[in-house]
């Protein structure tokens, strides 16, 4: 495990975000099993008591990250779903949230902390969730699915996340036949609503 020690003085926000980049950093390495107080404390030079005093807990420091995640998330994906309106081609779209769930370990940490009863920690990303599609509703097309959509799109990345690779592999299917359909899917849905 690397370890990137920290300047002796920061200030407490400093502090926390380092931890919080460990943090999530051990995750996609690693899995959300490693997100511990301890091993995050490891990776940037800090105390278990220096980390217990910004998070109170494991579940405080996984409740931060997946808050820290959710708000990166959520803005590029605003960015893409407004750029996609322009081209009529949600693929940015679909590879951004397949790739949030997926590679940067959101889908992973988000399964840990419904297995482990923790689902109080997904609030955070609910919520963002949530107050994203209510705000792209409001610039859409009254007849436009979004809330369909994103129920649709965010329970196929996150179950391609946790079960694609091995899924497509056993059906003899190409690994980005997920992304495929839910781009497919979209596309169809914007077809259904469109000025004729």
């Amino acid at each position: 495990m690397t370890v990137t020690p920290l300047p002796r003085r920061l200030t407490p926000e400093q502090s926390r975000e380092a931890a919080l980049e460990a943090a999530r950093a051990l995750l996609v390495e690693v899995g959300p099993q490693a997100v511990t107080l301890k091993a995050v404390a490891a990776r940037i030079g800090r105390t278990h008591a220096n980390l217990l005093h910004h998070f109170g807990s494991a579940d405080g420091l996984q409740k931060a990250l997946i808050a820290s995640m959710a708000s990166r998330i959520v803005g590029t994906i605003k960015s893409a779903v407004l750029r996609a309106r322009e081209r009529e081609d949600p693929a940015e779209v679909v590879d951004l949230t397949f790739d949030a769930f997926g590679k940067n370990g959101a889908g992973a940490l988000a399964s840990w902390m419904i297995l482990s009863g923790n689902e109080d920690a997904l609030d955070p990303i609910l919520t963002a969730i949530h107050d994203l599609v209510e705000e792209l509703a409001q610039d859409n097309d009254p007849g436009a699915p979004i809330h369909d959509e994103t129920l649709q799109l965010v329970l196929m990345a996150l179950g391609d996340a946790l079960l694609g690779a091995p899924m497509a592999r056993a059906l003899g299917l190409p690994r980005e036949r997920a992304r495929e359909l839910a781009r497919a899917m979209l596309l169809a849905d914007r077809a259904k609503v469109a000025p004729r």
